[in-house]
């Protein structure tokens, strides 16, 4: 059964809004290019290349660990301001008043995978986190508040947006396999996620 507070919007995005997604986050990969985080104290590197868009950006390295700081840890720039239509994304699902602060953005390959995890780096875990997917096919799980907790499983196709809401805001979640070859929106393959989080309680 699934988590109260977890909503699955099945091709939220249609196949021009999905185009006009990726030139925008081209605009922003220009600004703050695509880097391998490392995982915390082993600095060993993760799988997915990530970036982020906003006045924050989620970041993680081997010293730091996993934070949010307003500048891109290979260049030193700020973070390029959020496009618009992602603010009108979380306007339109969050149902959230104040709007998201960082736009997380990783690209997967084919064969990539995201462990099972809990975004909880934010100070407020109230407002829900926004991910659209964009490009080829995830194979998503989303469980309880436990990481034993029995999972659900469903596929993300490009255009889903999920929003993970109330009691699923704690749960543990991953993406188990990206599956090449399932959408021709991305000219080299791939999937590209987008996070949408409220970091502060201000």
């Amino acid at each position: 059964m699934m988590i109260d507070g977890f909503r699955h919007l099945d091709g939220y995005l249609d196949a021009e809004r999905q185009r006009a997604y990726v030139q925008l986050v081209r605009g922003v990969l220009a600004k703050a290019p695509l880097y391998r985080p490392q995982m915390p104290r082993s600095g060993k590197p993760f799988s997915i290349l990530m970036t982020n868009c906003g006045g924050l950006g989620w970041v993680s390295d081997k010293d730091g660990g996993y934070r949010y700081q307003p500048h891109h840890p290979a260049t030193g720039r700020p973070w390029p301001a959020m496009p618009r239509a992602f603010l009108e994304l979380w306007a339109d699902v969050a149902g959230w008043p104040a709007p998201p602060e960082a736009c997380l953005i990783n690209f997967y390959a084919a064969g990539t995978r995201l462990g099972s995890h809990v975004d909880c780096d934010e100070a407020e875990m109230r407002a829900p986190v926004v991910s659209v997917s964009l490009g080829d096919d995830a194979i998503f799980h989303v469980g309880g508040s436990k990481r034993a907790d029995r999972k659900s499983r469903m596929t993300l196709r490009s255009g889903d947006v999920v929003v993970l809401g109330g009691a699923s805001r704690r749960a543990y979640h991953g993406i188990d396999r990206v599956i090449g070859g399932t959408s021709n929106l991305l000219a080299d393959g791939g999937r590209i996620n987008l996070t949408l989080r409220r970091v502060t309680t201000a």
